[in-house]
C-alpha cells in the first residue's frame, strides 16, 4: 500500500467552487483562499434558518492510547462511505493545533484512503483562524499590563490576574513567567504565563459562539483578573471587546475542504478535548445540519472527556439534538488495555483483547447514558487476527450493541460501507432519546460529581483547600449555573495516565480550578493536567522538511 503522503498528491483535488456547488451555496456566500479552500459565510446559515436539519452523528473513542484508534480517520471514511450509498452527508471536525504537530501527534487530517486535503494546509496556517485567535487572545493581555501601567483605575490586582497570554506551539519555557522587567517604562512586573492557543478561552468562546454579535457579547464576558476587593473585572471594564471582534470576524467563518473522494468537509476551530470543549465550532455544526441530510461530527479523546463535553456543553448552548453515536475501537487499544506490552502488539493475545473489553464496556455504558443508539466501529488493522475481531464482535452481539468492521485507512469509503449502512439505519430510527446529565441549576460540587461518578467510574472526588475555596468563591460570583468542562488526563479514565482498563476503586482529585466566564465554563482542573503542554526529547518538527520537488515530508 502506498504512503497516506503518495495518496495524497496522487489525488487530482477538485475546485472549492465546485464542492460548494454539491452544497448549494451562492457564490456570495464564499470567501476563497485559493482554489481549495474557502469560508463559507454566515449569511449562508441566515438565509437558511427556518430549513429542516439534517440528522447529526458524533463519532468518539474508547480511552485512546499509543497504539491509536483512528477516530480522525474513522469520521472522514465514514463521511465518504455516506456519499457511496447515495446520502448528502458532511463531515464537521477541528483544526490541528502546530504544538501536536510538531510535538509527538503529528498532522491530524485522518490517513490513508480516508484524509482531508489539502492537508498540508490544514495542519499548518490554514485560512489564519489560530492566528487571529492568538491576536486577540494577546490583545487583551497587552490592554490588562497597559491599564496597570498607566494608573490602574479599576484597582485590578496584579496578584489576582488570570488571564494569560497563548501560543500556538509546545513551550514549556512559558508555563510561568515574570513580564514587565525593565524598569518603569517595562510597566508593572508580575507572574503570569502562556497556555497553548487549543486551551485558550478565545478558543472556546469561537467553538460555542453562534454570531458575531454572540461573540462580543461571550468576548465582553471574560474575567481576566480580580480587584483588590475581590471583585471580577472583565474584558468590557478593560473596553477590549470590540477591537478583539473586529480581529475574529474573519475566522468566525467556516472553512470548508474535501476528503480524497470529495465529501465536503468543514473543519473549524480546535479546543484540546482533555482541557476545553474539544469539538469544532457550533457554527460549523449547525450550518452543516442545514446543508446535508446527515452531519458526521467527532469529539476529542474518550467517551468520557469529548463525548461528555458535545452532549453537555454544545448540544446543550446549540440546542443540537445527536441521533446516534459511533464508538471506535480497536485490537491493538484493547490488548494495551488488557495488560499486553506495546512490544507485543503484533502478536495474537486474545486473552489481553478480553480483559480489555472492560474499557469498551464502560464507553459504551457512557454513551447509553446520554440516551444515545450506538454502533462499535472496530477500526481494522493489518495485524489483527480473525479470531481477536471476532472476540469484540462477539462480545458486542452479547450485549446488544451494534458494531462493524470499519477498513476505511485502506479501503476508503469502500471500506466503511458496512459501518455506514448501520449508522444510516440507527440515525434514521428515531431510537435517541437524547438527555444531559445534569442540569446547569445543580450547585458546581454536584455537577462536578456527577460527571467523575458516572462518567469516569469514580467513588467520589476530593478537592485541594484551594479549588474547594474557588469554587466557593465562584458560586458567591453568581457563576454557579456555568456548565463543567473538567480537564483530566485522556490517557486513563481516571486522572491517573497510568492507569488503563477500567479503573475502580478510585477518586479524582481536583487541584485547581479556572473560570471561562465567556464560555459560559467552569474548568476544574484533575491530576497533572497541562495547559501548556511540552515538546518530547525527539520532537517530530526534528523529521519534517522540504524534499527536492518542493513537498513537505515528516509531518504525518
Amino acid at each position: 500500500m502506498p504512503t497516506s503522503s503518495e495518496i495524497a498528491r496522487r489525488t487530482q483535488l477538485r475546485p472549492i467552487t465546485e464542492i460548494a456547488q454539491s452544497l448549494d451555496l451562492a457564490e456570495d456566500e464564499l470567501i476563497l483562499y485559493g482554489k481549495h479552500k474557502a469560508k463559507v459565510h454566515l449569511l449562508a446559515y441566515e438565509r437558511r434558518q427556518k430549513e429542516l436539519d439534517g440528522k447529526l452523528i458524533l463519532v468518539t473513542a474508547i480511552t485512546p492510547t499509543r497504539a491509536g484508534e483512528g477516530k480522525t480517520t474513522t469520521t472522514i471514511g465514514l463521511g465518504q462511505a455516506f456519499a457511496l450509498l447515495k446520502k448528502r452527508a458532511m463531515i464537521a471536525i477541528r483544526q490541528p493545533s502546530l504544538g501536536p504537530v510538531f510535538g509527538i501527534k503529528g498532522g491530524a487530517t485522518g490517513g490513508g484512503y480516508a484524509q482531508l486535503l489539502p492537508r498540508e494546509d490544514i495542519n499548518l496556517h490554514f485560512t489564519g483562524d489560530f492566528a487571529a485567535i492568538e491576536k486577540a487572545n494577546n490583545l487583551l493581555a497587552a490592554l490588562i499590563d497597559n491599564h496597570l501601567h498607566h494608573g490602574n483605575a479599576l484597582g485590578l490586582d496584579p496578584r489576582q490576574i488570570t488571564f494569560k497570554r497563548c501560543f500556538d506551539m509546545n513551550d514549556r519555557a512559558l508555563r510561568q513567567i515574570i513580564t514587565g522587567l525593565g524598569g518603569r517604562a517595562g510597566g508593572i512586573p508580575r507572574e503570569t504565563g502562556f497556555q497553548i492557543t487549543a486551551a485558550s478561552e478565545i478558543m472556546a468562546i469561537m467553538a460555542l459562539t453562534q454570531n458575531l454579535s454572540d461573540l462580543q457579547e461571550r468576548l465582553s464576558r471574560i474575567v481576566v483578573g480580580y480587584s483588590y476587593e475581590r471583585r471580577p473585572i472583565t474584558a468590557r471594564d478593560l473596553k477590549a471587546p470590540g477591537a478583539m471582534t473586529v480581529l475574529l470576524k474573519e475566522a468566525i467563518h467556516p472553512n470548508l475542504v474535501q476528503t480524497l473522494e470529495h465529501t465536503p468537509a468543514f473543519v473549524h476551530m480546535g479546543p484540546f478535548g482533555n482541557i476545553a470543549s474539544g469539538t469544532s465550532s457550533l457554527i460549523a455544526t449547525k450550518l452543516a445540519l442545514k446543508l446535508a441530510d446527515y452531519v458526521i461530527t467527532e469529539a476529542g479523546f474518550g467517551t468520557e472527556l469529548g463525548a461528555e463535553k458535545f452532549c453537555d456543553i454544545k448540544c446543550r448552548v446549540g440546542r443540537l439534538n445527536p441521533q446516534a453515536v459511533v464508538l471506535v475501537a480497536t485490537v491493538r487499544a484493547l490488548k494495551l488495555h488488557g495488560g499486553a506490552k506495546a512490544s507485543s502488539l503484533e502478536k495474537e493475545d486474545p486473552f489481553a483483547v478480553e480483559k480489555g473489553l472492560e474499557n469498551l464496556e464502560k464507553h459504551i455504558e457512557n454513551l447509553e447514558q446520554f440516551g444515545l443508539p450506538l454502533v462499535v466501529a472496530i477500526n481494522r488493522f493489518p495485524q489483527d487476527t480473525q479470531s481477536e475481531l471476532e472476540l469484540v464482535l462477539e462480545y458486542c452481539r452479547a450485549r446488544g450493541v451494534e458494531a462493524a468492521l470499519s477498513d476505511v485507512f485502506a479501503r476508503g469509503g469502500e471500506g466503511g460501507l458496512e459501518l455506514a449502512e448501520r449508522v444510516v439505519e440507527l440515525a434514521d430510527s428515531k431510537r435517541a432519546q437524547f438527555r444531559f446529565l445534569y442540569e446547569p441549576e445543580a450547585p458546581l460540587l454536584e455537577k462536578i460529581e456527577t460527571i467523575a461518578k458516572k462518567m469516569y467510574g469514580a467513588d467520589g472526588v476530593e478537592y485541594t483547600s484551594l479549588a474547594k475555596e474557588k469554587l466557593a468563591r465562584l458560586e458567591r460570583l453568581g457563576y454557579g449555573r456555568s456548565l463543567i468542562c473538567l480537564a483530566k488526563t485522556p490517557s486513563s479514565l481516571s486522572d491517573d495516565p497510568k492507569r488503563l482498563g477500567r479503573p475502580r476503586g478510585f477518586k479524582i482529585t481536583v487541584r485547581d480550578v479556572e473560570l471561562s466566564a465567556g464560555a459560559g465554563l467552569v474548568v476544574p482542573l484533575a491530576g497533572e493536567v497541562l495547559t501548556m503542554p511540552g515538546l518530547p526529547e525527539k520532537p517530530a518538527a526534528e523529521e519534517i522538511y522540504l524534499n527536492a520537488e518542493g513537498h513537505i515530508e515528516g509531518l504525518f
